[in-house]
């Protein structure tokens, strides 16, 4: 991407819109023109999707998601989708959890799939800003419907609530520094970070903590549910007035924020229709005319 960006004489964010044909963009034709020759001249193609193998004779289609958080509401979403959707033409989904070196390379060897679907490499490797979507429909987008919907609410000082988790450090650093990115554009104060995760006790001292150094700080966005829950917890226990005086979001939309109290506002992801979209590129089939957006909000009691 930075490749083609460098030889158009644009910058990678209109590399994307182009590639991605951004219906929001409004970008000269004769700049759209000169992205798509380079790109073809580059042999540059736009998505992570895209990329994947098709050399082997198998229908048996490898999801690596070895070093991506688990469990998650969205993640499960794109799975099962992606799943469902390669049955409809007669492929297997092999999903491979486990982080092994060189787990991938032999299990190609040994099986020669259709395809390899290799989102580690998206998000641990490659540039996940322009490769998963970016701010149209990845990651970054879907963190900027999470910090834009706090400030629309009139907040102007937050922070993100981490979990204290090595495994997602890569995926916390993005959110941070998407997050960060937004609050300078929106001309807002830096994001502030708190981290919980050890325990129940040890969660309400880190909360207590924060908002004793940090008594401006008004809202706080969730790594994921998890950590929002968590940091829920935390003001039940303080009896911190939930929205009222601290309001908090979380991501993902787990099926657990809406039975806590006050129930959970989340980010929700439509990773099921990711997930058919991915299935049908990597069989060279027509993605459909239903192209997922960017997240939405579910909005409850907590903001």
């Amino acid at each position: 991407m930075k490749d083609v960006a460098r030889a158009s004489g644009v910058s990678p964010a209109t590399v994307s819109f182009v590639l991605n044909d951004s219906p929001s963009q409004t970008i000269p034709a004769a700049t759209r023109e000169r992205v798509h020759r380079v790109a073809a001249e580059l042999g540059y193609v736009p998505h992570g999707v895209a990329r994947a193998l098709r050399e082997g004779a198998s229908r048996i289609v490898v999801l690596n998601v070895a070093r991506l958080p688990h469990g998650g509401a969205s993640l499960a979403g794109f799975v099962d989708a992606l799943d469902d959707e390669l049955g409809r033409f007669g492929h297997a989904l092999l999903v491979r959890y486990r982080d092994r070196p060189d787990d991938t390379d032999r299990l190609i060897a040994a099986i020669s799939p259709r395809a390899v679907l290799d989102l580690d490499r998206l998000y641990f490797e490659a540039d996940p800003e322009i490769a998963d979507g970016g701010w149209i429909d990845g990651l970054a987008a879907h963190t900027s419907v999470q910090i834009r919907y706090l400030a629309e609410q009139g907040h102007v000082e937050l922070a993100m609530a981490l979990r204290d988790d090595p495994g997602i450090e890569r995926l916390a650093a993005l959110r941070r520094d998407y997050a960060g990115r937004i609050l300078a554009d929106l001309g807002l104060p830096e994001l502030r970070t708190l981290s919980v995760g050890w325990s129940v006790e040890d969660d309400r001292r880190a909360v207590a903590s924060f908002l004793e150094r940090h008594p401006s700080v008004t809202a706080i966005a969730g790594l994921d549910d998890d950590a929002a829950l968590r940091v829920l917890a935390a003001l039940r226990d303080l009896g911190v007035p939930v929205p009222d005086q601290v309001a908090v979001i979380g991501f993902d939309d787990s099926p657990l924020g809406e039975l806590f109290s006050p129930a959970l506002t989340t980010v929700h992801i439509d990773g099921a229709e990711f997930g058919r979209r991915a299935a049908r590129t990597l069989l060279d089939e027509p993605p459909g005319s239903e192209a997922p957006g960017p997240a939405t909000v579910i909005r409850r009691a907590s903001a």
